[in-house]
């Protein structure tokens, strides 16, 4: 049977750190075939999302559109879905509509899923503990708490973030994935077996 010209389900993510992270745990799973039945797509920010939801509906046929986004973020996405017809009135319902919230953010949710330790030796194996140690060292983070200057770190230089993301992501072992992506893996993992 040929493939499908396209995906039966959209994954909107907020950037390409959500797509190194989310793809690190589907590959842990064993996803993300040849022929998969879903397309994650880099929104390029938060702040996209509408546009995508609006395509998303006008394409024949419509594909299921699934997401993840971070508590900040939360109230964008839950406008963009009413503006498409979607009766939610709170960010606590987007669950319900297979848009998964993560606490504060991605990284914030992969460091505690990790631990301390395990964030470290992931640093190390990308050959990054010299420079969280300098960093850690600089005045306006020295003596802060670790997991502060964990997530601060993530996110400092170009690259990094993407990087340490998919690292993180494919450090956790199976059943370690935090709930917002879990949630959104297990869609996943229905829409490839319904393909």
């Amino acid at each position: 049977m040929a493939p499908a010209t396209s995906p039966a389900t959209l994954v909107l993510l907020e950037g390409p750190s959500d797509v190194a992270a989310v793809s690190a745990v589907l590959a842990a799973r064993g996803g993300r075939g040849e022929h998969s039945a879903y397309e994650l797509v880099d929104l390029g920010g938060v702040t996209n999302v509408g546009a995508q939801l609006r395509r998303a509906v006008d394409a024949r046929p419509a594909p299921r559109v699934v997401g993840l986004c971070d508590a900040g973020e939360a109230r964008v996405v839950l406008r963009a879905l009413q503006r498409i017809g979607r009766t939610l009135t709170q960010p606590q319902e987007l669950p319900g509509e297979h848009f998964f919230v993560c606490d504060r953010d991605l990284e914030d949710e992969l460091i505690r899923a990790l631990g301390p330790d395990r964030c470290l030796e992931v640093l190390a194996e990308q050959g990054l503990a010299g420079r969280f140690a300098a960093f850690s060292r600089q005045q306006a983070w020295e003596g802060r708490p670790l997991l502060d200057r964990l997530h601060r770190f993530c996110g400092i230089a170009s690259g990094r973030k993407v990087l340490l993301a998919g690292a993180m992501a494919g450090a956790l072992a199976p059943g370690e994935a935090p709930a917002p992506i879990e949630q959104l893996v297990d869609c996943l993992t229905v829409a490839d077996a319904d393909a």
